[in-house]
């Protein structure tokens, strides 16, 4: 999952992006509205974090921004602002969640992934289909009930698809969540990921569907091209 965080204080910018890259998530910052515009036109994040008092105005003016993009975001309202009028105009602008300062990254992310779920219309984060078994919330993957070691990159890849299985993602989509700005990539970086998966998870669930992109796949009988 790639996210763009929005905010200029940068020393929480900095604890934020350790935290989140240490689980897997690809993270770029903008320090403020500009940035964040720039960046939203780039890139489709899976979700947004957004504090509300920026050095060039205010949080919420991007929240038109995002609503008109075809693929919207996740977006989390980050700001020490904790009066209950504050809260309720960044909802009803749009924001999914609220989160006060000064947060606990692991909060951050619990919320992060409540939303995904509700997105997702699961109550689970837990994906099962024959001896695999896919734990999102807990990072974890077991396969005939033994644990699969990810890498980072791999993880990242895998959340992706696993956010929302048997959907098509296309190769940008999935190329954008292993690497953020200033990152280098060889150009067949993805394939080496999705093959290195499908040695751990078993070539029948992730699909190639030629000239489209992949899809992680829970139907049986499936065999990729």
């Amino acid at each position: 999952m790639r996210i763009l965080l929005v905010e200029d204080d940068t020393p929480l910018a900095d604890a934020v992006c350790s935290y989140l890259a240490a689980k897997a998530f690809v993270v770029d910052v903008a320090p403020g509205l500009a940035e964040a515009r720039a960046a939203l036109h780039a890139v489709q994040y899976a979700a947004v974090l957004l504090d509300l008092h920026l050095s060039d105005g205010e949080g919420l003016a991007l929240l038109p921004n995002i609503r008109a993009l075809r693929e919207k975001p996740i977006v989390i309202v980050l700001t020490a602002r904790d009066q209950v009028t504050d809260r309720i105009r960044g909802l009803d602008a749009g924001a999914d969640d609220y989160l006060i300062k000064p947060y606990d990254p692991a909060e951050l992310l619990a919320r992060l992934r409540a939303v995904e779920r509700r997105r997702s219309a699961s109550n689970t984060p837990v994906l099962r289909f024959g001896g695999l078994e896919i734990d999102l919330a807990r990072d974890l993957v077991r396969k005939d009930g033994r644990p699969v070691t990810l890498t980072q990159k791999e993880w990242a890849l895998l959340r992706v698809m696993a956010t929302r299985p048997e959907r098509i993602h296309t190769r940008e989509l999935l190329a954008d969540a292993l690497y953020g700005f200033g990152d280098e990539a060889d150009s067949n970086t993805l394939e080496v990921f999705i093959s290195r998966l499908r040695r751990k998870l078993g070539r029948e669930h992730i699909q190639t569907l030629r000239g489209l992109g992949y899809r992680l796949s829970f139907s049986p009988g499936d065999d990729p091209p």
